[in-house]
């Protein structure tokens, strides 16, 4: 396979994924919204008690 057939394929996957692809309506926007923010607040939670520790501990 050489490089303008993988460039080929690259772009007709990519065409098919459009064309596949909806907007969410609202709710599913609010839901999505909610667990993403779930997922920063938990990584944040997480990387500030590892801050802590360190700084006791004294590193």
């Amino acid at each position: 396979m050489n490089v303008q057939e993988r460039v080929d394929k690259v772009w007709r996957d990519c065409k098919r994924v459009l064309k596949v692809s909806r907007k969410p309506d609202g709710e599913e926007y609010i839901e999505f919204a909610k667990i993403t923010s779930i997922g920063v607040l938990v990584i944040g939670v997480i990387g500030f008690v590892i801050v802590l520790i360190c700084q006791l501990i004294g590193l």
